[in-house]
């Protein structure tokens, strides 16, 4: 599904890029792998990129990498993690982004709710981590790769 904010964000990333880096030395985004009782994956297509994604953004000044994430999973998929999700790894994604940084958590206990973001997400999916839609991220597909089939952990995004 293209959009017009997929249409527009090639021109628009390098203002958001530009702008980050006169305010932050580095940034730092989250992404959570929520797994159901069925070995599903939870993964989201945003209004404003290609193919199907972990959920996740971006670490706010003054906020815990776990509460960005409990935040990013509520308002882009509704899912309320209940007790402590785990740090699967740390990825430099600096091939994309210089100074940026992905923490990866899984989550396995949680409950669902509304999503609270106001048309960030275009679909939200529940999809068996071996039968991927053909437009999954690469990165997705990796991070799913190291989990589910004992890919080789990377450090890069």
């Amino acid at each position: 599904m293209t959009t017009w904010r997929t249409r527009i964000e090639p021109l628009t990333r390098p203002l958001f890029f530009a702008w980050s880096r006169i305010n932050r030395g580095m940034t730092l985004g989250v992404r959570g792998m929520a797994v159901d009782g069925e070995g599903r994956v939870l993964l989201v297509k945003h209004t404003y990129l290609h193919g199907w994604w972990l959920p996740g953004g971006g670490v706010e000044r003054g906020q815990t990498c776990e509460n960005a994430l409990a935040r990013e999973m509520h308002e882009e998929a509704g899912v309320i993690i209940e007790g402590r999700p785990i740090l699967l790894g740390v990825h430099s994604n600096e091939r994309f982004f210089r100074g940026d940084h992905v923490l990866v958590y899984r989550i396995d206990r949680f409950t669902l709710t509304g999503r609270t973001s106001g048309g960030e997400i275009a679909e939200i999916g529940w999809f068996n981590p071996h039968d991927l839609p053909s437009d999954t991220h690469r990165a997705t597909r990796d991070r799913l790769a190291e989990v589910f089939d004992g890919a080789e952990r990377a450090t890069s995004w």
